[in-house]
């Protein structure tokens, strides 16, 4: 128990100073939490400038020419390959280099145009979205833009502009979302001229093509000894070669969707890694992954959208067409709701997705939570959509498009796409990290605040009396302003009178929000990390509060452009009326604290085996064939994994 408490604690402490502590730009949703409804982040609404859009648009046209002529996305996802002549087509037009400044031979896009680009590539074939986005958007080129030498840049940017593609090496067999169990090891050579890298990566996106030349490991590095002695441990990123000796893809990886693609697990056993390579300083790793992250996780959610939007055209022929009892099935109002949340909710996350590109593009905000709040928004609705989409077709939502096209049917990939898009709750941070991650900067000004009183540093002497008195000055001041109007101008001239009410509603619930998480603190105070479902229901309720007000500013501005078109009207509305349900749902389970105990008492009692007579007249083991496997070294003779520095494990 001792050493639960004291891996977790080291984990905690990993993860604190991975994050960004300081906030040089506001963020809407970092107010939204303190109570602030900053409206003037986001209206008018930055909408992509002509000369920008001008340069996306030519782009456009390019790719879907190359996607066209040179992918099969059905063929991709029956034969599980990639070709060649793809992969060298769209390195011709640079999509490789889309990220990369023009000085380094890259295109340097803007993030709404790179957005654009994987939005189109969403709507055609998810294996190609994976490979341009986990180059650029995980991979090399992000990293080194933010945190490289110039060194690194001109030594490595112009090959990868050129068509070199590069990945990312975090996630080990036994290491998930928690970095302290890390063993990857880098040692440094005793002169300090290079790392001696050992050590095991798992599901490296663009790992096992033979085309990845440059991969962005995550290593750990000697211990950090802290004032009071203690190791601090240190997680530190390399740009590694991968012709280097000792670097080996050992097994690509077949998943539920995506099949198209190059991931699998790569050994790195004796690599000679060059100290230049090193990304940052030792033990910045966490914080490149994570400001990493913040703009590479907006690829997502942008090739989500292009997904939805693939189905519209297909979605109001099969609505339209297909007929069932006298009528036509988008006219039965079960069917009908199902199409209305699906569009509603694909205009919602074009609204984010945009605001928060151009927020990205414009540097004059934070978008660490937005981001989040954009990557966990849309990969959980993206696919709620799609499973709505599925239903509404019936049998030929379920049957593939080969089959469909192999009996004389229209060919609808559907059943690919919801496939493909299941992995987006799961990777760059599961909805449940993402849960977390805004859950603690929705803490983040109570905890500044509290936490020193209510849980000091080891070695760090407090002045109990005047921090004391510092809280109760701030909170005498903050806490009833959370029961005032919001005191800002909705002047939204071209949105309806229900509009005028919903923006109401989102600046009077941000107050709402602020102080009920402040009670919820009352109340549990350390414990409250344990409570993740009621954070949960915060998370969720200031996600909804986001996406409202980026759907309203975002439909003023089209509406303004186009007074003739009112659909935009008609969208907002009906997402607006369905994210107060959702709010005023979460609000009320927020408050059902014992209710959530229940869920850890019956996860426990599985836990513990005292559920298995559920299993009963069930196999529920592997087939016989299958069963011959190390249950906790993954060392499977097949996969050759070697995880030899076992000695280095915290």
């Amino acid at each position: 128990m001792a050493e639960d408490t004291q891996a977790k604690e080291v984990a905690m402490e990993m993860a604190e100073d991975a994050r960004e502590t300081t906030w040089e730009y506001r963020s809407f949703t970092a107010e939204m939490f303190k109570g602030n409804f900053a409206w003037d982040l986001m209206h008018p609404f930055p909408a992509q400038s002509e000369e920008d859009k001008k340069i996306g648009d030519e782009l456009l046209v390019k790719v879907r020419e190359v996607l066209e002529n040179h992918v099969d996305p059905y063929v991709v996802d029956r034969d599980g390959e990639y070709s060649r002549e793809a992969l060298d087509a769209l390195a011709e037009i640079g999509l490789f280099g889309m990220k990369i400044p023009k000085e380094y031979g890259g295109l340097g896009l803007s993030v709404q145009n790179y957005s654009r680009v994987l939005g189109l590539v969403g709507s055609y074939c998810g294996s190609t979205v994976t490979y341009l986005s986990a180059h650029q958007s995980i991979g090399v080129p992000e990293p080194l833009k933010s945190f490289g030498t110039e060194e690194q840049k001109q030594k490595f940017l112009p090959r990868l502009a050129k068509g070199e593609i590069s990945a990312f090496a975090l996630t080990e067999p036994n290491v998930g979302s928690d970095p302290a169990k890390m063993i990857t090891w880098a040692e440094p050579s005793e002169d300090g001229s290079y790392y001696i890298l050992n050590g095991d990566k798992l599901w490296c996106t663009n790992g096992l093509d033979e085309r990845t030349s440059l991969i962005v490991v995550m290593a750990r590095t000697p211990d950090k000894i802290s004032k009071s002695g203690k190791p601090i441990p240190q997680i530190s990123a390399f740009v590694v070669e991968t012709n280097s000796p000792g670097v080996e893809r050992v097994r690509r990886c077949q998943f539920m969707g995506l099949r198209g693609i190059a991931n699998g697990a790569l050994t790195f056993k004796d690599v000679k890694v060059p100290a230049e390579n090193m990304i940052g300083k030792p033990g910045q790793g966490l914080k490149i992954a994570l400001t990493t992250l913040n703009t590479g996780r907006l690829g997502l959610p942008a090739a989500g959208i292009g997904t939805l939007k693939m189905f519209i055209k297909e979605l109001e022929e099969w609505s339209t067409g297909r007929v069932q009892w006298g009528q036509s099935v988008g006219k039965h109002q079960s069917i009908s709701r199902k199409i209305a949340l699906y569009t509603a909710h694909l205009f919602a996350m074009q609204s984010m997705v945009s605001l928060t590109c151009a927020f990205a593009d414009q540097k004059n905000a934070d978008i660490r939570l937005e981001a989040a709040a954009a990557k966990y928004f849309c990969s959980e609705y993206v696919w709620k959509c799609l499973d709505d989409y599925i239903q509404i077709r019936g049998g030929r939502g379920y049957e593939n498009p080969l089959s469909l096209y192999g009996r004389g049917e229209k060919p609808s990939a559907a059943e690919i796409a919801l496939r493909d898009m299941r992995i987006g709750r799961i990777f760059e941070g599961s909805s449940e990290v993402m849960h977390l991650i805004m859950a603690r900067e929705a803490l983040d000004m109570h905890f500044s605040l509290a936490m020193p009183l209510m849980k000091p540093k080891k070695g760090v002497k407090v002045n109990k009396v005047a921090l004391l008195a510092k809280i109760i000055a701030f909170y005498a001041k903050w806490y009833p302003s959370t029961y005032m109007p919001a005191g800002a101008s909705f002047n939204v001239s071209k949105l309806n009178s229900a509009n005028q009410a919903h923006l109401a509603f989102v600046a009077k619930t941000c107050k709402k929000l602020a102080r009920t998480i402040f009670h919820t603190m009352g109340k549990y105070q350390l414990a409250l990390e344990y409570e993740q479902v009621i954070l949960g229901n915060y998370v969720d309720i200031g996600t909804d509060l986001f996406v409202m007000a980026a759907s309203l500013a975002y439909a003023e501005h089209l509406l303004k452009e186009n007074p003739d078109d009112k659909t935009p009207q008609d969208l907002v509305d009906l997402f607006c009326c369905e994210a107060k349900r959702r709010i005023a749902n979460n609000f009320a389970l927020a408050k059902q604290g014992k209710h959530n105990k229940k869920y850890t008492k019956v996860a426990g009692l599985l836990m513990d085996g005292k559920l298995r007579w559920l299993a009963k007249d069930a196999i529920t083991d592997v087939p016989p064939k299958y069963r011959d496997y190390a249950k906790n070294d993954y060392d499977h003779p097949e996969t050759k994994l070697t995880l030899e520095n076992k000695k280095k494990d915290a």
